[in-house]
C-alpha cells in the first residue's frame, strides 16, 4: 500500500512537471514567435494527457487505456444525437418516436400532414389500436369541441376546450416558454395549466386563460413556512384571468414524490414568485399539510371555492391505491361536497426531473385509470357532477379520441405543446443545458424563443390537432364528443384475437371493482 501511495505521488509530481514545461513552452513560442517550441511541447502535451489518464482515479478505463479510454467517453456522450439523427427509425425513439413528433411539427407550422404509400405499422403486432369507422360519416356542424366545468356548487363555470396545455411550471420552464404558451392558449381559446410553480407575470403576460394548480408546495398561496396561506389564496384566486383551481395530489411521472426543481433553474426571479431560497434545489413535500384524509381533501376543496368566489375546483392525481380513490368517493358522498373536475394523470405522464424508479415503474397508466375512475364515479352516482380531465401522452386526435372513451370529458398535452414549440426530444430538462430554450433557465438559450413565432405554432398545433379530431369523429358517424364510446375501439391482444375496450377495461372493472366499506 504505502508502495502504490509513493509511486502515485511520484507519477503526479512528473505529471505536473511535464504540464508547466508545456506550458512554459507554449508562452516561450507566442512570445518568440517560434514553431520550434510548439514542437518540443507536443510530446510533452502528450506525456501530459497520458499521465493524467494513467493517475487519475475516478475513471478505471482510462487507467488502462489512456487516451484511447476517452473515445469511450465521447462515442456515449453523442450516442443519443447519433441514435436519433442516424439510427432510429420513424417508428422508434422514446417517450416519443419520429412519426409522433413530426406531426406535432407539422400541424404547429401549418405544413403538410398527410403520409405517402401507406400505414408504417404493422395491423398484426400485438396491442396495435384502431378504431371502427362508419359507412354513413356525420357531419359536425360546431366543431369548437368544449365542455363545461362547474357543478352545482360552482358560481362561475367554465366552458373548457377539450384540448388544453398541461401543468408545466415556470422554473421547469423558461419565461419565453411559458410566455409563448400562454399567448398561445389566448389565440385560440383555450386553457393554460400553470404547474404547481405557481402564477409567473409570463403567464399573466401572454393573457391566456389558467387553471392554477396548487400542489403540495403552495407556490403561490404560501407563508414563509411553506403552509397554505388563506388570505394570499384569496387574493391570487380572484384575478379573472384564473379560471379553474387544481389541487395536485400527485404527478403521473412520479406519483408519492414531490416535485424537483433543480438548482440550476432556481434563479432569484423564480425563488421570489415561490417564497424560496435562490439556487437551491427546491423539492417540494410528497404530501399536503393542510390536510391528511379523504374527508380532509372535501374540506380543503370546499375552503378554495369560498374563497374563489365559486370558481371550478378541482384535484389531480396518478391512481395508485383502488381503495384510497374509494375513499374519496365515499368523503364526498359524506360531506356533501364534490369537485368540479378530476384530474386523471397517467404514469406515462412526462416530467422535467424525477427518480428513474418513479417515472417507470410506479402508478397507474392512465387508460386503467380513466376507466377505473369512470366506472367507480358512476357507482357512487357523481359522474354526472364531476368532469374528468385526462393528461399523459396526448398529442394526436386519436389520442384525445381513446380518452374520450374511457370516460375524459377533455384533455391536457404538455409534451405536445413543449414540441409545438420547437423541442427536439434532447432529454436533457433536467440538466437546465435545454438546447431549445424551453426547458432552462439560461438566458444564452431561452433568448432563442421568438415568442412572436411561437405563439401560433402553439395555436396551430391545437387548432390543426382539434380539426384531426374532429374528422376522425365525422369518419367514425360521431355527433358529438358523448357520443365516443369504448366499444368502437380495438386492441390485438395476439395474432388471431382482438377485443374492443369495453370488453378490456370496463368488464374487468366490474370483476376486479374492490368492495366499498
Amino acid at each position: 500500500m504505502e508502495n502504490r501511495k509513493f509511486s502515485s505521488i511520484i507519477g503526479k509530481t512528473l505529471l505536473w512537471l511535464a504540464l508547466s514545461g508545456t506550458v512554459a513552452l507554449i508562452i516561450a513560442a507566442f512570445y518568440q514567435a517560434s514553431s520550434f517550441y510548439l514542437l518540443i511541447a507536443l510530446p510533452l502535451i502528450l506525456i501530459t494527457a497520458i499521465g493524467y489518464d494513467r493517475f487519475q482515479s475516478k475513471h478505471a478505463v482510462l487507467r488502462n487505456y489512456p487516451i484511447v479510454g476517452r473515445l469511450r467517453y465521447f462515442f456515449e456522450a453523442i450516442r443519443p444525437e447519433m441514435r436519433q439523427y442516424f439510427f432510429e427509425s420513424d417508428l422508434d425513439g422514446k417517450p416519443f418516436n419520429r412519426r409522433q413528433r413530426s406531426i406535432v411539427y407539422q400541424r404547429a407550422k401549418n405544413e403538410r400532414e398527410t403520409v405517402a404509400f401507406g400505414m408504417q405499422v404493422d395491423p398484426y403486432q400485438q396491442g396495435y389500436e384502431w378504431v371502427s369507422h362508419s359507412i354513413y360519416p356525420k357531419k359536425i356542424v360546431n366543431t369548437d369541441l368544449r365542455v363545461a366545468v362547474g357543478n352545482k356548487h360552482c358560481a362561475q363555470p367554465y366552458s373548457l376546450s377539450i384540448l388544453n396545455i398541461g401543468a408545466m411550471s415556470f422554473g421547469a420552464l423558461s419565461k419565453t416558454a411559458i410566455t409563448s404558451l400562454s399567448n398561445g392558449a389566448k389565440l385560440n381559446g383555450f386553457a393554460h395549466n400553470t404547474g404547481e410553480g405557481g402564477i409567473s407575470p409570463y403567464h399573466v403576460k401572454g393573457g391566456g386563460d389558467l387553471i392554477w394548480q396548487i400542489g403540495t408546495g403552495y407556490f403561490g398561496c404560501r407563508d414563509n413556512d411553506g403552509h397554505f396561506d388563506a388570505a394570499l389564496f384569496q387574493k391570487n384566486s380572484r384575478r379573472t384571468y384564473v379560471k379553474m383551481i387544481e389541487i395536485k395530489l400527485s404527478q403521473g411521472a412520479k406519483p408519492g414524490h414531490g416535485g424537483i426543481l433543480p438548482a440550476a433553474k432556481n434563479t432569484p426571479e423564480i425563488a421570489e414568485i415561490r417564497n424560496v431560497k435562490a439556487g437551491t434545489t427546491v423539492i417540494s413535500p410528497p404530501a399536503h399539510s393542510t390536510f391528511n384524509n379523504a374527508n380532509g381533501l372535501m374540506g380543503f376543496v370546499k375552503q378554495l371555492r369560498d374563497l374563489s368566489e365559486g370558481k371550478p375546483v378541482g384535484f389531480k392525481l396518478c391512481i395508485g391505491s383502488k381503495q384510497e380513490f374509494i375513499d374519496i368517493c365515499t368523503a364526498m358522498q359524506t360531506t356533501g361536497v364534490t369537485p368540479d373536475f378530476i384530474t386523471i394523470d397517467g404514469a406515462e405522464g412526462g416530467t422535467g426531473a424525477a427518480p428513474l424508479e418513479y417515472t417507470d415503474y410506479v402508478g397507474m397508466p392512465l387508460m386503467d385509470a380513466l376507466a377505473f375512475v369512470n366506472s367507480t364515479l358512476i357507482d357512487f352516482d357523481l359522474r354526472d357532477s364531476i368532469k374528468i380531465l385526462a393528461s399523459g401522452k396526448i398529442i394526436t386526435g386519436f389520442d384525445i379520441m381513446k380518452a374520450l372513451s374511457l370516460g375524459a370529458d377533455a384533455c391536457y398535452s404538455a409534451r405536445g405543446m413543449m414540441m409545438a414549440l420547437g423541442c427536439i426530444q434532447a432529454l436533457k430538462c433536467d440538466s437546465g443545458k435545454c438546447p431549445v430554450g424551453i426547458a432552462t433557465q439560461d438566458k444564452s438559450l431561452y433568448k432563442g424563443i421568438d415568442v412572436t413565432d411561437k405563439k401560433h405554432r402553439v395555436a396551430n398545433f391545437h387548432k390543426n390537432t382539434i380539426h384531426a379530431t374532429v374528422e376522425l369523429m365525422e369518419a367514425c358517424g360521431f355527433d358529438t364528443p358523448d357520443h365516443i364510446k369504448p366499444e368502437c375501439f380495438h386492441r390485438r391482444i395476439d395474432n388471431t384475437r382482438t377485443m374492443n375496450f369495453r370488453d378490456i377495461y370496463f368488464a374487468k372493472q366490474s370483476q376486479e371493482r374492490p368492495v366499498t366499506v
